[in-house]
């Protein structure tokens, strides 16, 4: 995934983070924005489990946590795999914020299946615990969802890449993001239900894990596979930049349609340059600020958020087509994150 400066250290987040003490795959902080570091019985703690602190993702949803904690006076403690994937890491996450005292946790699953028995036993103890992004399988493992939906995302710029093709016949690459991880799914999914096609008019299919460099070498090997790819499915933006290198290397940068998901300000400066011709923009700032919301009015009221919450998606483009909804790059740009 990309990249992103850290937070300087200080006093006040070495003391917060002794409170979650021995974590050495994650990474834990209480701006000094986000309300009393002291453990003071007036003062809410919120968790936020992300499955990096690099994806700038994920860095912005962080941001929206923080200022929801500063607005609402409380408490943050965060927390973050070494990779997306790092179940180990998240379930230890889980299992110190809930022995520092939080009152909810906010969560984007690495693992969506084997990460249940941790949220479940954080919720017998009485944390309320929200999945952010990413749903838990089963969904309702967790008390509630703040999410895209990624079905519809996908759904989106399938719908787009068929307008764009203007009836020519499809070879579809689809750069994935890993097995087992439900978001992945659900994008590939909804771009062939947009689409109108099934699994057996994929020319090729690799996993990228979301990542540049793996995005470059699976679009590679799907040019030595299928030469005459003419339409490229990606997880994610830096999945497809990295499609778009390969594809320049090969001087078919012009004539293959490259579709995305996410938004992140560079993947939409991408959109403008031209480079990618649609992605599915989403709001993890939203997701973050919403999710801290409910934890604290849970610890004032006991009600607890419950079933999913669509935080919102929006198909960007330069390039509208007929019969689709977009909004163009002037006003991804000002609503991107990264």
């Amino acid at each position: 995934m990309s990249r992103t400066p850290r937070l300087p250290s200080s006093l006040l987040r070495v003391a917060a983070c002794t409170s979650v003490a021995a974590l050495a795959l994650t990474a834990c902080g209480s701006g000094s924005g986000s309300g009393s570091t002291s453990s003071g019985s007036g003062t809410v703690k919120v968790g936020l489990i992300t499955k990096t602190d690099t994806n700038p993702f994920f860095v912005k949803m962080k941001e929206g946590a923080e200022k929801a904690a500063k607005e609402n006076g409380a408490q943050l403690m965060t927390a973050a795999g070494k990779f997306d994937g790092d179940n180990a890491g998240q379930v230890t996450a889980i299992e110190n914020m809930v022995a520092a005292g939080v009152k909810g946790i906010l969560i984007t699953p690495s693992d969506s299946k084997a990460i249940v028995p941790a949220i479940a036993k954080a919720k017998a103890k009485g944390v309320l615990v929200i999945a952010l992004d990413t749903p838990t399988e089963p969904e309702s493992a967790v008390d509630a969802l703040f999410a895209t939906d990624n079905l519809k995302a996908g759904e989106l710029i399938g719908e787009y890449a068929k307008a764009a093709m203007k009836g020519k016949t499809a070879k579809i690459a689809a750069l994935d993001l890993a097995p087992g991880v439900s978001v992945g799914v659900q994008r590939h999914n909804g771009f062939l239900k947009g689409f109108g096609a099934t699994e057996k008019d994929v020319a090729c299919a690799q996993d990228t894990g979301g990542d540049q460099a793996k995005g470059q070498t699976a679009m590679e090997n799907c040019l030595q596979k299928e030469p005459g790819i003419n339409l490229v499915y990606t997880i994610n933006e830096p999945a497809a930049l990295g499609a778009y290198t390969a594809l320049k290397a090969k001087g078919r940068e012009k004539d293959v349609l490259i579709v995305s998901v996410d938004g992140g300000c560079t993947g939409t400066q991408a959109v403008k340059d031209g480079k990618i011709a649609a992605t599915s923009q989403q709001y993890p700032l939203k997701m973050a600020a919403q999710g801290v919301k409910a934890v604290v009015t849970y610890a004032k009221d006991g009600k607890k958020a419950s079933g999913y919450t669509d935080t919102g998606v929006t198909l960007i483009t330069d390039k509208a087509q007929p019969g689709v909804t977009s909004k163009d790059t002037a006003f991804g740009l000002e609503n991107c994150w990264g």
